[in-house]
């Protein structure tokens, strides 16, 4: 029989404060291009917006009627099928 042995996870070394400095530098240059890249955004109007809005839960309330629909078409007609037993 195999002896299994189990390795502890390595450990990661300690930053240092040069790393810990980096990495703070590298996370503000990314909030920096974040908040560059929203101020090039073209926001909707709030028309566009109540329209996309209406048109999305339009489209939901239609995609759960039929999904409903077609659940009780089917269940029918595994009813019919199996001799009315549910």
């Amino acid at each position: 029989m195999k002896s299994t042995t189990t390795k502890s996870p390595a450990k990661r070394p300690a930053t240092t404060p040069a790393q810990r400095a980096a990495n703070a530098a590298r996370t503000q240059e990314f909030v920096r291009g974040v908040v560059a890249e929203m101020r090039r955004v073209t926001w909707p109007t709030r028309e566009e917006w109540i329209a996309a809005t209406a048109l999305t839960i339009a489209l939901v309330v239609g995609v759960g009627v039929f999904t409903y629909a077609c659940d009780l078409l089917f269940g029918w007609i595994f009813s019919w099928l199996t001799g009315g037993a549910r």
